[in-house]
């Protein structure tokens, strides 16, 4: 059983936990940080250090943060590899996949979604968003072209690659933003939302995120 500290709204949990779901691994995810606190309890800072959601502890006692790390390691621990192949350029393309993901989309959204949810309206930097937006918007449109001819983003099965992708379109397609048009990759998101794994634990409502009034 592997154990997840982190509340169920952060991104970065629901990263984590999306590939645990799809594993099918038995889990506990315990409640932290955010209204939830228990960042700065010794115990948890000998997980995590750095006082930040996700942290897990695997069966075999080794613990981790960074959500990306801990996505690979339970992908590359899987017996039977489904989210990472082992071998050749299909082991390649997910690893590469994967990181571009995180670092052209990822990222940029990130930024918007703290920027347009996380902050009151009054206080919003327009040119903050429009400049991350359009550069989150410029990964879709690369994973546009990639999605018209193949169902994920790095192999003919999801992968890592579409983990590190995927998990941010529900903010993308639900936020109070001006969407591309991008019929390939809003094709490519419905998919994944008939998914229980993405169900379960990325379609979570972020509402209680916005700040008050």
């Amino acid at each position: 059983m592997i154990t997840v500290w982190g509340r169920a709204t952060s991104a970065n949990v629901q990263k984590v936990m999306w590939t645990v779901a799809e594993l099918g691994m038995p889990y506990e995810r315990i409640d932290a940080g955010g209204v939830h606190g228990g960042l700065d309890t010794d115990a948890f800072r000998a997980v995590n250090p750095h006082g930040k959601v996700p942290a897990a502890r695997f069966a075999d006692g080794v613990t981790m943060f960074e959500s990306n790390a801990i996505m690979r390691r339970l992908a590359l621990t899987d017996p039977e590899r489904r989210l990472w192949p082992a071998e050749g350029q299909a082991s390649a393309d997910a690893d590469m996949w994967a990181e571009w993901a995180h670092i052209e989309f990822a990222f940029h959204l990130t930024a918007v979604f703290k920027a347009v949810v996380r902050t009151r309206p009054a206080d919003r930097d327009p040119s903050l968003i429009a400049r991350h937006l359009a550069s989150a918007n410029q990964a879709l449109s690369v994973a546009e072209e990639r999605l018209m001819s193949a169902p994920f983003i790095a192999a003919d099965q999801l992968t890592i690659a579409d983990i590190s992708l995927g998990y941010f379109l529900y903010r993308y397609f639900t936020m109070e933003i001006e969407q591309a048009n991008l019929p390939s990759v809003f094709a490519y998101y419905q998919r994944l939302t008939e998914r229980p794994a993405f169900a379960q634990h990325v379609m979570v409502d972020y509402q209680g995120l916005r700040p008050a009034e």
